[in-house]
């Protein structure tokens, strides 16, 4: 069987597919796939049809041989205990402790674990609880027999959306290089910066594979390239009252930006998320023709507004779920939900181009070269022993 026909996946924490998309894209395979929350397998549903891979529940209660043998598993775990926005509970909050629910599942996998495993998660997680939780995560993965390499990636080198997410790659192998103990410069990259870099350094007793990645692309595409063009008579356009509110809840910064918007000669966007400052409700905007990070809008501050204005107008709305789909790289994702539901869907979701760009320059070459034609043996329990390059 060629490696090509052997690229299947399984998806946890799959939300409506978008991880699933993108990695189609690069050639490979659903073959089974994962999440608790029903809205969101509703969308799943919409777009694949329902062809039976997906399994709706909690990854904790997950009967193992329901998984197949794939040869990725991918985890796009719940963000909301790492995120700066949210408790800072860590892996041991309610939410983000579905990862140690991934790493049961893999655990009882024995000698049917996957070869290579994919981690997505807010940047936040390298820096909770003082960098514990990675560290914690990474040497979780290293009892399984899997060597680790981590990057962030920016989703605004692919679409107009500002949405940094830091990943994991675990590789089940048996010869690794060892790291270069010069300074943590030597693994700084663009997709490595400074924090990461001397995260990889300051932990020598985290099992690394730390593998070059070309350079990242250049955003081609604006946030005017995004928008619907929807009838200035359509109902998702504010009341004059409700944009006067809006204007009045900017900084005189803001204010002024959107007055500079108002008197210009051709019509021009922005977008505005609510944040409370001392304790006030802020109207802060943004100009530079890109979407700030999609968020589930729980609590209403989650939901960004859309903000179109020129020729002495000024009109104002929500990001239609269209837009969304189409600031995730998911431009003909099949969309039947309700909006709310749908902005859940796509605020927890990954960018797509960007899991492609990652397939592409990571996972494919790193499973022709060493899962193609054979994987490592391994007995049933037991972890792969690392044997390590030495420098001379």
């Amino acid at each position: 069987m060629s490696g090509e026909a052997k690229m299947t996946f399984a998806e946890f924490f799959a939300g409506i597919g978008l991880m699933r998309i993108g990695l189609e894209r690069a050639g490979w395979r659903i073959a089974f796939a994962n999440d608790i929350d029903d809205d969101k397998w509703q969308m799943y549903r919409d777009h694949f049809g329902d062809t039976g891979e997906f399994v709706v529940g909690d990854v904790h209660h997950l009967a193992v041989d329901t998984v197949p043998d794939v040869a990725l598993a991918t985890a796009s775990f719940p963000c909301n205990d790492l995120s700066l926005a949210g408790a800072r509970q860590g892996l041991a909050g309610a939410q983000s402790s579905a990862f140690w629910g991934f790493i049961d599942i893999l655990t009882k996998m024995g000698r049917r674990r996957p070869p290579m495993v994919l981690l997505e998660n807010v940047t936040g997680f390298l820096t909770s609880h003082d960098g514990n939780d990675f560290r914690d995560a990474l040497l979780a993965l290293n009892r399984l027999g899997y060597a680790v390499d981590a990057f962030i990636v920016d989703a605004i080198r692919f679409v107009p959306q500002s949405r940094q997410r830091l990943f994991v790659v675990g590789t089940k192998t048996q010869i690794i290089p060892a790291l270069n103990d010069k300074t943590p410069k030597f693994y700084e990259s663009e997709c490595r910066p400074s924090a990461l870099a001397d995260f990889v350094y300051w932990h020598g007793d985290i099992t690394w594979k730390i593998r070059p990645l070309p350079p990242l692309p250049t955003a081609t595409l604006d946030l005017k390239d995004i928008i619907e063009d929807l009838s200035p008579n359509s109902q998702t356009w504010w009341s004059r009252d409700r944009c006067e509110y809006l204007l009045n809840q900017m900084s005189p910064k803001h204010r002024a930006q959107a007055e500079a918007m108002i008197r210009g000669s051709r019509l021009s966007y922005g977008t505005v998320f609510r944040r409370v400052r001392n304790g006030k409700s802020m109207a802060e905007l943004r100009t530079d023709g890109v979407a700030g990070c999609l968020r589930t809008p729980r609590g209403g501050s989650g939901r960004q507004i859309l903000v179109a204005a020129g020729k002495g107008s000024f009109a104002v709305r929500l990001l239609t779920p269209r837009e969304c789909a189409r600031l995730m790289g998911a431009d003909k994702f099949v969309i039947k939900a309700s909006l709310n539901q749908a902005l859940f869907g796509f605020g927890d979701a990954v960018c797509v181009p960007v899991i492609e760009w990652i397939a592409r320059n990571y996972l494919n070459p790193v499973w022709e070269e060493e899962f193609a034609l054979a994987v490592p043996n391994q007995r049933k329990g037991e972890p792969v022993t690392y044997r390590k390059i030495t420098r001379k």
